[in-house]
């Protein structure tokens, strides 16, 4: 991974072999970033995406390989209630697949990179945002709290 950051926003190419999710997080480490929301695209060889079935209360999974268009990655960093880092990523991805053109997406666990992948960070400023269990679904959502923050 290289990266520079202009007017506080984080610009991340990642290489051959980085992984997505993991190279965010580090960034974000390394800049003491606490919150934030990321986009990006890229060329990946291989990633994990997750879908939540509301009836078991868990993620499926399903792993995919082989030259993946990254056409859309969406997601956010927050405080895991822990001193670290929790992320939520959504992706979708373009393939072939038997001479078919085909997407899949949902949840990121990983994704790693097979030709190139560039992200942007934006940082929050003025704020932070943690997470929680809802207790309907038991999935984490953004816990505001007290944090610093302007209304919505």
């Amino acid at each position: 991974m290289e990266y520079r950051v202009y007017n506080g926003v984080g610009y991340l190419r990642l290489d051959r072999g980085d992984g997505i999710v993991s190279s965010v997080l580090d960034f974000c480490r390394r800049e003491g970033i606490a919150t934030a929301t990321f986009s990006g695209l890229g060329g990946c060889g291989e990633a994990e995406i997750k879908t939540f079935d509301p009836e078991t209360r868990a993620y499926g999974s399903r792993t995919l390989s082989g030259m993946l268009e990254l056409v859309s990655l969406w997601g956010d960093v927050t405080g895991d209630g822990n001193g670290g880092l929790s992320q939520h990523t959504h992706a979708l991805f373009a393939y072939v697949e038997n001479g078919e053109h085909k997407t899949a997406g949902g949840h990121l666990g990983e994704a790693t990179v097979l030709v190139t992948a560039e992200i942007e960070v934006r940082p929050v400023v003025g704020g932070a945002i943690g997470r929680k269990v809802d207790p309907v679904w038991g999935t984490k959502v953004w816990d505001f709290g007290d944090r610093t923050g302007e209304e919505a």
